[in-house]
């Protein structure tokens, strides 16, 4: 060697076509395009499966209501109050917050339902001793769920929706 500097290292080869050095916009723009068109598909699926999964939740959190309130009935023989004649204390519309059950806590919920237990006293036939337990969708929830809006469940384990949905669909 005679002492020269080897220059072609680092500057591009004479040779090479203006295409190897990088993308074009045309080509981003197709890569931008599809990533789009897979987004706006996934992006609503996604949301029905969020939807789905916090309408379970909250079909868990009932269930839960549900089986307080027979071990209350249990006990003292109506859903209402105990034998002291004291209320109980998870019956409201909605549900008193210091006696909520952890599930329908809006740290353990998200607060995208409601919940309200309503009760009534034995006092003839035609007023039997019941209960009814309502989860009411709130905020995101009750744009998002229309299929299904309202779940209620009573003390024969009647459930009900309110929305455009049938209760196999949402239960």
């Amino acid at each position: 060697m005679n002492g020269r500097l080897n220059t072609m290292s680092c500057a591009p080869r004479i040779g090479m076509s203006r295409r190897m050095q990088g993308f074009t916009l045309i080509e981003l723009m197709i890569v931008v395009a599809i990533i789009a068109i897979i987004a706006a598909i996934a992006y609503p699926s996604y949301i029905n499966s969020v939807v789905k999964t916090k309408r379970a939740a909250a079909e868990g959190c009932l269930s839960e209501y549900a089986n307080y309130m027979e071990r209350f009935y249990t006990a003292n023989l109506r859903y209402d109050q105990d034998t002291a004649g004291n209320a109980n204390p998870v019956v409201g519309n909605p549900v008193p917050a210091a006696n909520q059950l952890d599930c329908s806590t809006a740290q353990n919920s998200g607060a995208d339902y409601a919940f309200s237990v309503v009760a009534t006293a034995p006092n003839a036939a035609a007023n039997p001793n019941t209960y009814t337990v309502t989860a009411t969708p709130t905020g995101a929830q009750l744009s998002r769920d229309t299929q299904c809006g309202t779940l209620s469940i009573n003390q024969v384990g009647t459930r009900t929706e309110s929305g455009s949905g049938t209760v196999a669909d949402c239960w």
